[in-house]
């Protein structure tokens, strides 16, 4: 097997661990709606002049989009709702932890609605991701109280929209090209995004949230790499991921998000990293990798 889909995973998987470094600086000045909807705008405009410059055809007319567009309500809308306002209320290596359990997510939602079985040893694997989370929620809720149980379960359901979109872009994948379901989900996400903002505060009120933000050069650099980097490029990579490999498969990569993204807020933002933090990431990491490594064993014997 070429090793372009697993490259893709790794570059995907880096970008999105870096990206709530990113967002998280950003929404200590901006409201989160706004930094979406900049987000999106910014990654409609660059996948349009992409396609305008002919580098990637579409060939949407005539197809049915309407599962694009189901998708897209999954991924990027409902996802980023709940991961920038659950980032609000936790750190930047706590929302990367949970992301860990994507994989999780889709093993059980596979099972639920694929009816693809479960082993014995993918079931335990799948007990000690649970757990691990469970041993980092709990105890980071008895330091920090209950506004972090809140941003904890936005960043759950944030796992459970990903999750959702990895199977149904996978099950899109052989109707449409990873730059159409790519395109479609941009601009999905920029009117989602953009209309609430211009229709509750006005086209002033609009305009003046992104000049605030054009102030600034470190807004400017973190709009850019969330709506370049984390969205273009990430999702390219990620549709491109998931045309290639399984959904179970081409979820693991987020273990990699996740080790980006604790790093990165333990050694950037200097957010705290205590004993259970460790013990718990590892649990998740080692289940994750069960889950996927059992179940890869299970399909072959039977």
């Amino acid at each position: 097997m070429s090793p372009l889909p697993f490259l893709a995973g790794l570059g995907f998987a880096t970008i999105f661990g870096l990206s709530f470094l990113f967002a998280k600086d950003a929404i200590a000045t901006v409201a989160p709606l706004t930094l979406l909807a900049m987000r999106f705008l910014l990654a409609a405009g660059v996948v349009t002049v992409l396609h305008l410059l002919g580098l990637f055809p579409l060939a949407l007319r005539g197809k049915n989009i309407a599962p694009l567009l189901l998708l897209a309500v999954f991924q990027p809308v409902a996802y980023f709702l709940f991961e920038i306002n659950g980032l609000q209320f936790t750190h930047t290596s706590q929302a990367g932890m949970m992301i860990a359990l994507i994989p999780i997510v889709v093993a059980i939602m596979s099972r639920a609605w694929l009816g693809e079985r479960i082993s014995v040893l993918q079931g335990a694997s799948i007990l000690m991701s649970v757990s691990g989370v469970l041993l980092i929620v709990i105890k980071d809720v008895a330091r920090a109280g209950p506004a972090n149980a809140l941003g904890l379960a936005l960043l759950f359901l944030a796992v459970c929209s990903a999750a959702i979109f990895n199977i149904m872009s996978r099950r899109v994948s052989g109707k449409f090209t990873p730059f159409e379901t790519t395109f479609v989900m941009m601009w999905v996400g920029a009117v989602s995004f953009s209309l609430p903002l211009l229709f509750g505060q006005g086209v002033q009120a609009f305009a003046g949230g992104f000049s605030a933000v054009l102030a600034s050069w470190q807004l400017i650099g973190a709009v850019v790499y969330l709506g370049i980097l984390s969205s273009v490029v990430a999702f390219f990579l990620v549709n491109y991921t998931l045309s290639h490999l399984p959904a179970t498969q081409a979820a693991i990569f987020a273990n990699v998000g996740t080790l980006v993204a604790v790093w990165a807020g333990v050694l950037v933002r200097c957010e705290p990293f205590h004993w259970y933090s460790a013990l718990g990431v590892a649990m998740i990491i080692a289940g994750v990798w069960g889950a996927n490594r059992f179940a890869a064993r299970h399909e072959t014997l039977t």
